[in-house]
């Protein structure tokens, strides 16, 4: 391998530096580089010079051009691919220590809703390459990659430029992994379709689900003889699992193409309808299925428009029209539209655009810059591909402050032809105007101070909403703007009784207004799920919202927030992935994520999706508690104690949850303290409001029920939100064998 090494790094002076091997197989060597222009660690993945010289660099390079233009978010990218010194290579993002073969070695069988979701990731990858005519021809665990806990598939283009290679066809072999390969695959057919790809995924969901492929042996050749001579062994031998799932895992592996679902999307769904927990549908922000052959969806962000007014004051006008154009485009058919807290994460940073795609994974980027003096307003905009830098269109609009929304309005027309979209229909109108312009400039400012959520902001936010609605009284949305206001004052610095029946007065007015607003019904089925405890009613009003509102990533979050009550954490979970992939840089649906899969005991990925919360660079104090809570959970006191109190130490923080703290000293016998603690927030319970309900999991820690079970009764008479986890917060815990425990779970009316 060093001369190997030796050569590639020659051929590839100046282009990437090579770090060390990260593994190789019969065919390829895959080593860490450092791209030395973007100054990122790639994976570089070299064919032996004997196979590259069989392949020739044409084929190669045409292989991997074509799969280099699949666009998925399950795909794993192609950054680069050439020849070096005679040697065949491409370059892909370091996913090092990731793979499926990775996590198998480790757990060996895999969650049921966990391998279900993996597959339907893969599977909708799949389908969408065999529309484009692409088949991957070697699908096993070490090709499926996982990236934040989601799928992506790698190596597409490779099986079929290696299927030409004299050296591989002179032995008689397919190209493919004999655990994985399809009957007609081994047979060497030439004319495979995409359920051979179907047959492989099959046997690597057996896989997750039993511990071993379905079929193996000694030898390749015994393998491939069982695979023709012997029925697909059931899955229930090793495993209970549900009959409809043993079927559909049976059809995926039948001997005949024939017998197989049609196409790699037909498995999917029939998987999906089997297990719904685990129906993730996709982790990223994708429309419903476009038609056979269409292009994938356009996707933009829109970057804070800079304040160029000579008055700071104005910061809040120019942050408002960002979001206005963000609401715009995310009406546009085919569109996918960056949510406004992913955008804003880059607010004040001079960033190169490709970052800003490869982070928010889009093609296009809107900048400009807003100055606004007295009433007049002068807005520049441009357009950027995010792939080569070009601007693709520009424009700088001076108007009267009267003329904001016909600014609204063109600049969003433009953007939509310069992308090549077009609307459903000539006089769909993008933007709603306002029938008073200072009352429109209230809600700017009442969205301005609601987005720094802090108490004293929402506060100001809510009195900006009222001279809002002084002006104009049947505004949609800034009756909705209140409701989200009361629901996030609810619980942490109000008593919940206090607050939510003032969010649902308010979505409801919004609702009389505008029965089509997708943050009304998210508003609403918070109030409903979290407070009424009427989880069915939730249920329903949440569907409506991601279905008024698919790009919303705070409907998905509120929807997810509710099914636990029901009995759907798999599906809770699926619906936080989805409000984090339209959001990927939201800390605060990244660290609900944390939390239920503390819920769900998967502690490892808890804590690692918390550091990633950690490392979008604000400090929020939730995911601090949930990381200890993951620790707790793993029997590491010492570390969850010094996450608890990171986090209550951090300015934002809230002191009901010193009670997490009072958990792990009563893990390391330290009880006094503890009681100290639990003490002190009993006193402050006198003076504001503190949640009950935390306090009961720190007297729980302590085995003194009568107090836990004091403070839950508490708790429910001000129908506090956290009591809807009592099934699955491991908190709760020791007060499950108590039977005053299922009488307050079945007065709640938990599943």
């Amino acid at each position: 391998m060093a001369s190997l090494e030796t050569q590639l790094a020659d051929g590839l002076h100046g282009r990437y530096e090579i770090v060390r091997p990260l593994g190789e197989g019969g065919m390829a060597v895959v080593f860490l580089a450092r791209d030395l222009r973007h100054d990122r660690g790639v994976a570089l993945k070299v064919l032996r010079p004997e196979i590259s010289a069989d392949v020739g660099a044409e084929r190669f390079l045409r292989e991997i051009k074509m799969a280099a233009g699949l666009t998925h978010p399950h795909i794993l990218p192609v950054y680069d691919s050439g020849e070096a010194n005679g040697l065949l290579f491409y370059v892909m993002p370091n996913m090092e220590g990731r793979s499926l073969r990775e996590r198998l070695e480790r757990e060996r069988q895999l969650p049921l809703d966990q391998a279900v979701r993996i597959t339907r990731e893969v599977a909708a990858a799949l389908d969408y390459a065999h529309r484009q005519n692409v088949l991957h021809r070697d699908i096993k665990p070490e090709n499926i990659l996982l990236h934040e806990s989601n799928a992506m598939v790698a190596d597409f283009g490779i099986g079929k430029a290696l299927s030409g290679s004299g050296s591989i066809t002179r032995t008689g072999m397919a190209v493919g992994t004999p655990a994985y390969m399809s009957p007609e695959q081994a047979s060497a057919d030439s004319e495979l379709d995409g359920r051979s790809d179907q047959y492989s995924l099959g046997c690597v969901l057996y896989e997750m689900l039993t511990g071993e492929p379905p079929f193996t042996g000694p030898t390749a050749q015994a393998i491939i003889a069982k695979r023709f001579m012997t029925p697909v062994p059931k899955v229930s031998v090793s495993r209970d699992v549900p009959d409809e799932l043993e079927r559909v895992v049976t059809r995926s592996l039948a001997r005949a193409p024939a017998d197989r679902f049609a196409s790699l999307g037909d498995f999917g769904e029939a998987l999906g309808h089997v297990f719904r927990d685990a129906d993730s549908s996709t982790s990223h922000p994708t429309p419903p299925e476009a038609p056979k052959g269409a292009p994938p969806p356009k996707a933009i962000a829109v970057l804070p428009l800079a304040n160029m007014s000579a008055d700071p004051e104005n910061e809040y006008f120019s942050d408002g029209m960002t979001e206005e154009i963000i609401n715009a485009l995310a009406k546009v058919p085919g569109l996918q539209v960056a949510s406004r807290s992913s955008c804003f994460a880059f607010k004040g940073k001079q960033v190169d655009v490709r970052e800003v795609g490869e982070k928010l994974g889009v093609g296009s980027v809107l900048e400009g810059s807003v100055r606004k003096i007295g009433n007049k307003i002068r807005i520049t905009a441009q357009l950027i591909n995010v792939e080569n830098g070009y601007h693709l269109w520009s424009e700088t609009y001076n108007r009267q402050l009267e003329d904001v929304f016909e600014i609204q309005e063109e600049l969003s027309r433009a953007i939509v032809d310069a992308l090549k979209l077009r609307l459903a229909s000539d006089s769909d109108q993008l933007v709603v105007p306002t029938k008073n312009i200072e009352a429109y400039n209230l809600y700017l400012k009442a969205r301005f101070f609601y987005h720094r959520f802090t108490e004293a902001s929402l506060r100001k936010s809510l009195e900006a909403y009222e001279r809002v609605l002084r002006l104009e009284p049947s505004y949609a949305r800034a009756y909705a703007g209140m409701a989200d206001c009361w629901c996030r004052l609810a619980d942490d610095w109000m008593a919940p009784d206090d607050a939510y029946p003032r969010a649902k007065t308010a979505a409801t007015r919004a609702l009389e207004h505008d029965p089509q607003l997708a943050d009304a019904y998210t508003s609403l089925g918070k109030v409903l799920g979290w407070y009424e405890w009427r989880f069915a009613d939730a249920e329903q009003q949440l569907r409506r919202a991601v279905t008024l509102g698919p790009n919303y990533a705070e409907a998905h979050f509120a929807f997810g927030s509710v099914l636990p009550a029901v009995g759907l954490l798999g599906e809770a979970i699926s619906e936080f992935r989805k409000a984090l992939a339209l959001d990927p840089l939201d800390p605060g649906f990244s660290r609900w994520l944390v939390r239920f899969l503390v819920f769900a005991g998967a502690n490892s990925d808890a804590i690692a999706q918390g550091d990633k919360t950690i490392e979008l660079g604000e400090e929020f104090f939730l995911v601090y508690l949930d990381i200890g809570s993951a620790y707790l959970a793993l029997g590491d006191a010492e570390r969850a104690l010094e996450w608890y109190r990171k986090g209550q130490a951090l300015e934002e923080s809230v002191r009901s949850y010193d009670a997490c703290i009072v958990r792990a000293l009563a893990r390391l016998d330290r009880r006094e303290e503890g009681e100290e603690i639990l003490a002190r927030l009993e006193e402050e319970s006198k003076q504001h409001y503190i949640r009950s309900e935390i306090m009961a999991t720190g007297y729980a820690a302590l085995g003194d029920f009568d107090h836990a079970f004091e403070s839950l009764e508490r708790a429910y008479q001000t129908r506090s939100g956290g009591l809807i986890y009592l099934n699955v917060d491991p908190a709760y815990a020791p007060l499950r064998g108590d039977p005053r425990f299922a009488d307050l779970v079945t007065r709640i009316g938990l599943k």
